[in-house]
């Protein structure tokens, strides 16, 4: 049975700078919450609530953030004479959170080797810390029971970035709203994997997405679950403030709980 969960959130976030300088890109938020958070409650709306967290650049505040969490989540009485308080209303996940210092220039499979001894022997899902969709997990593992091949990784087609004009040679006929990029399937994340898998991974300065994955594809290990919903990750402010407005507005597709 899968139950765990590994996040990569060891990242600079270099094109999020404004955001950045001061905390990791999975924490920064969408609608009150570190989007680190919406990727966990989406993974917990399906039964997984067992998380390691790979971290990295400016890691300490992951880890403030979750050792602050039942504080920042219930309601609570301070007598700052006694240095007493009572909590009176509490709303904590029922996760347990494992973080881990995985390096500040580690690379994406240097990351997962690192964490190998918190995984077990059975399979588990990985993510990258800082995207969100609208799938479904169930569904997900259910197709990579279905085979036998060591991996399986979430296939998305991106949206297009500016809308499109409707055409009749020099007529514009009307408008369409961001319509999906030139068809071609994208690495998705929310993969699952076998630990056998870490055993392609050399040390730190591996990248995940180069040797090991091309080399499960070359052996013909590596699946892909296509996922025709929303998806979205956070790469600039600009996919900050799109995900900030869906939220606002309450339209977070991602929103399943």
């Amino acid at each position: 049975m899968i139950t765990k969960a590994v996040i990569l959130a060891g990242g600079l976030g270099t094109r999020l700078s404004e955001e950045t300088e001061a905390k990791p890109k999975p924490m920064v938020e969408v609608g009150g919450r570190p989007i680190i958070w919406h990727i966990m409650k989406i993974y917990s709306h399906y039964g997984i609530n067992e998380f390691i967290v790979c971290l990295g650049y400016k890691g300490y505040v992951v880890k403030e953030y979750f050792s602050n969490y039942f504080l920042h989540m219930a309601d609570v009485t301070l007598d700052l004479t006694t240095n007493d308080h009572t909590t009176h209303y509490r709303r904590a996940e029922p996760w347990k959170i494992t973080l881990i210092d995985t390096g500040a220039e580690t690379m994406t499979g240097g990351r997962l080797k690192r964490v190998r001894e918190y995984l077990g022997d059975e399979d588990f899902c990985m993510t990258y810390g800082d995207g969100v969709a609208d799938i479904d997990i169930g569904k997900l593992l259910e197709f990579h029971r279905s085979h036998d091949r060591l991996a399986t990784v979430t296939a998305v087609q991106p949206p297009g970035r500016f809308g499109a004009l409707e055409l009749d040679q020099d007529d514009v006929l009307g408008f369409r709203e961001k319509p999906q990029g030139d068809g071609s399937w994208i690495n998705g994340g929310f993969f699952v994997l076998s630990p056998k898998v870490i055993d392609r991974i050399a040390g730190d300065d591996t990248v995940w997405e180069k040797g090991p994955l091309e080399g499960l594809a070359r052996d013909r290990q590596l699946a892909s679950y296509k996922h025709s919903g929303f998806w979205q990750p956070m790469d600039t402010l600009r996919d900050k403030r799109h995900l900030e407005s869906l939220w606002e507005e309450g339209k977070a597709p991602w929103r399943k709980w």
